[in-house]
């Protein structure tokens, strides 16, 4: 796969992940987006989503349980593929969660990846969720979410394996530099 670059982006909910992903969307760069996996699943066997969402919590990780934890990776490989033999040479990866992906994603796409961990204070994380327009979250939502994602789903391991860092610490134009700065790196 000549010239293919793949971004893949990580972090804890509220990290700005979206922020990240939506400014390279915005450039035109497809995204292969990890929930849409679970959601396009879930659509498929009749379960419906909730508001606060506890049912697509409950499912990825029943997914993940039932068919396998590389389950929900093995879609986005696939899509991934398509976008490539459809002439796509840049492309983004939007939510790896788990030690799995992360290597099997590493093993499928050797020398054309790379994983940028977005970061930021806790305190500031957890404000940000609580204020959100979509989905916020009271603080033991928050902390139990945080636990989930690390102790269940192995959030941490792609954290903390990622190539480069974005802190995400104050305004938005500045994960726009860092973001910048990486794709110029990386000649994307």
């Amino acid at each position: 796969m000549k010239d293919v670059k793949i971004i893949a982006i990580v972090g804890m909910s509220g990290s700005g992940k979206s922020v990240a992903v939506d400014y390279l969307t915005e450039k035109g760069v497809p995204k292969v987006y990890f929930g849409g996996m679970i959601y396009k699943e879930m659509e498929r066997r009749g379960i419906e989503r909730t508001e606060d969402g506890e049912s697509e919590k409950h499912f990825r990780e029943m997914i993940r349980e039932t068919e396998g934890k590389d389950w929900v990776v093995k879609q986005v490989i696939e899509e991934t593929h398509k976008l490539i033999e459809a002439g796509q040479k840049r492309i983004v990866l939007d939510g790896v969660y788990s030690w799995t992906e992360y290597r099997t994603l590493k093993h499928e796409f050797p020398g054309e990846l790379t994983f940028v961990a977005i970061v930021v204070d806790k305190k500031i994380r957890h404000k940000r969720v609580a204020t959100r327009p979509e989905r916020p979250f009271n603080t033991q939502e928050i902390q139990e979410r945080d636990r989930s994602e690390v102790e269940n789903l192995e959030k941490g391991g792609p954290i903390a394996m990622a190539d480069y860092y974005i802190l995400n610490n104050g305004p938005v134009k500045e994960i726009h530099e860092r973001l910048e700065e990486i794709l110029k790196e990386i000649k994307f």
